[in-house]
């Protein structure tokens, strides 16, 4: 089991941060997987609810579990594996992520990480869970208008790949969060946090 000790759970919970009120929790099912907002809600209503060709969408006695600590803790140790949702609902984050798929993602993961150096921006490169991708985190000291991070990281990334648009041949492939604003419909996109337990072994 991988230790954490205080220090390294307070700077982790510091960084890592997004809605408080919901996460999304990684599910399995005939070799398929994904993620969807972790629920309370009794089972056997629900079963009967699907019977009748009910969906947890349409669902109506569920609710949302927040963000706690102790969820990050067991994403950390092993436990489960959980994603957040970076866009807060006043439409700011704590951080910007960019997110490199493909054979150049190290690369050109490489490239955007000099291009914020050279502006005395700090930012941080994470192997995505599957391994094949690369994750460059920007972290705010306090929660910035995703409208306005989103421009500034984009033309980074213009910038760092000598690119005047991007196209299909560049790996990268989408920021978190992935919308300048909240629709009203969902939570926006969410990203899997880093260091998982079973990964990290």
């Amino acid at each position: 089991m991988v230790n954490i000790n205080d220090q390294q759970f307070a700077l982790y919970l510091s960084l890592f941060k997004g809605r408080a009120d919901v996460y999304a929790k990684r599910w399995e099912k005939d070799g398929k997987y994904g993620y969807s907002p972790a629920y309370n809600f009794n089972w056997n209503e629900f079963l009967t609810h699907k019977h009748h060709g009910g969906t947890m969408a349409n669902f109506e006695n569920k609710k949302l579990i927040p963000l706690t600590p102790d969820v990050i803790r067991k994403h950390l140790i092993g436990q489960h594996v959980i994603g957040i949702y970076p866009l807060l609902e006043e439409n700011s984050s704590y951080f910007i992520a960019a997110d490199f798929d493909g054979l150049a993602a190290f690369k050109e993961a490489g490239k955007l990480i000099e291009t914020c150096h050279e502006y005395g921006l700090s930012c941080y490169l994470e192997r995505s869970q599957s391994g094949a991708g690369a994750h460059v985190w920007l972290f705010f000291e306090q929660a910035y208008p995703a409208a306005k991070s989103r421009v500034i990281i984009l033309e980074l990334i213009r910038r760092a790949l000598g690119l005047s648009n991007f196209d299909k041949e560049v790996s990268f492939d989408r920021l978190f969060p992935n919308q300048d604003f909240q629709s009203g419909k969902g939570f926006g996109n969410l990203i899997v946090l880093p260091l998982q337990g079973i990964s990290v072994n």
